[in-house]
């Protein structure tokens, strides 16, 4: 029996040796098949349970893909040895004709070992905000973000590996929920505005109950998670004067991302009333001392 065994694997050695491009493609085609049968599977189960496996399934799919490519190159091993002795001339050349491919390559491997982010987490490259949707050993491909709204633009962004090991990366995945919002509301100096910051104060705190208790969980966890404290639930409101004498009142919020702009308005309009019914009952009470 292990003498049949014997035979049979120098048969197959030899018929691998013999016909090497019938090989490559019987190797490529049984991997490929094997590997989307595999990653078909964890997609079906990640549906199932509700789980998001695509940073995951990335992985798998780089890795898969560049053991493919050492095989490919084990089957090809002695031609690729006499083409390299033969090209060793113009070697430099080539590193320099590809030194943005092997930047990149380096930049997926640095990526590997540090992991900066995950696939689904929302990041800037690049002066881009963006969502990582895909990753592969030459590229990031983001879906745009807007960096004002934090809506989906619809663009597909493909980013360099490059850029990984050359610009700063930020990672901006706890804005996908919450984020800190600021903001600032200008009015006429015709009014003392420390006078009205209480009621003011206050119908800003009215405004975000309702999202109170799960802010303090995401607070915790995104705290934890950088290990400093630097979160602070309830508004925070300054009051300043511009270049122009105008009073500037700055508002801070830790808030639901999609909620941002709907609590801008209503504690603006909060701000504005407060201010015009005072300033209403300024002049009136100005009135009697005029005749």
């Amino acid at each position: 029996m292990p003498y049949s065994v014997d035979v049979l694997w120098q048969q197959i050695t030899a018929f691998a040796a013999d016909n090497k491009i019938v090989t490559s493609a019987i190797i490529i085609v049984l991997f490929l098949g094997l590997q989307r049968l595999v990653l078909k599977l964890i997609r079906l189960r990640s549906r199932r349970r509700g789980e998001d496996r695509r940073h995951t399934i990335n992985i798998l799919e780089q890795i898969s893909n560049g053991f493919l490519f050492i095989l490919v190159i084990l089957v090809w091993s002695s031609e690729i040895q006499s083409l390299a002795i033969s090209i060793a001339a113009f070697m430099v050349a080539i590193v320099i004709a590809m030194r943005e491919f092997i930047q990149c390559f380096l930049g997926f491997i640095y990526y590997l070992g540090a992991k900066p982010f995950r696939v689904g987490d929302w990041v800037q490259m690049n002066k881009i905000v963006g969502e990582v949707v895909e990753m592969d050993w030459a590229k990031t491909a983001l879906l745009e973000v807007d960096e004002e709204t934090h809506d989906y633009t619809g663009k597909h962004v493909y980013v360099p590996n490059s850029h990984l090991v050359t610009q700063v990366v930020k990672n901006l995945n706890f804005l996908r929920r919450y984020k800190l919002h600021t903001f600032t509301i200008t009015s006429e100096p015709k009014l003392n505005p420390y006078t009205l910051l209480p009621s003011f104060i206050a119908r800003a705190k009215a405004h975000c109950d309702f999202y109170r208790d799960v802010a303090e969980r995401y607070k915790s966890l995104i705290e934890r998670h950088m290990e400093v404290e630097f979160i602070q639930i309830d508004p925070t409101i300054g009051v300043q004067t511009n270049e122009l004498g105008h009073i500037v009142i700055s508002v801070a919020l830790f808030c639901p991302t999609d909620e941002a702009h709907d609590l801008q308005q209503k504690i603006s309009a909060d701000w504005m009333n407060l201010w015009h019914r005072a300033l209403a009952e300024q002049e009136a009470e100005a009135k009697p001392a005029t005749h």
